[in-house]
C-alpha cells in the first residue's frame, strides 16, 4: 500500500477505531501495550484491504446501450 493511501486511511475515524480495537486485542495477547504505531502497521498490513473492500461503495456494472 502506498504511503499516501496509508495516510488517507489513518485520517478516517472508522479506521482509527478499528486500529484501536486491534491495539487492545493484540496488547491483551502480548500482555503489554504494543503501542498505536505497531498496531496500525499490523492492522494496515493484515486487514486494510478487506476493510476497504467491505466499506467501499460497490460499482454497479453498466449495461451496454442498445443501438436502434
Amino acid at each position: 500500500m502506498k504511503k499516501e493511501d496509508r495516510n488517507k486511511l489513518l485520517k478516517d475515524k472508522k479506521v482509527v477505531e478499528e486500529i484501536n480495537r486491534h491495539l487492545w486485542i493484540e496488547s491483551e495477547k502480548a500482555g503489554y501495550d504494543i503501542g498505536f504505531e505497531k498496531a496500525a502497521e499490523d492492522w494496515l498490513e493484515k486487514f486494510s484491504k478487506a476493510w476497504l473492500d467491505y466499506h467501499s461503495p460497490k460499482k454497479k456494472p453498466t449495461k451496454p446501450k442498445k443501438s436502434s
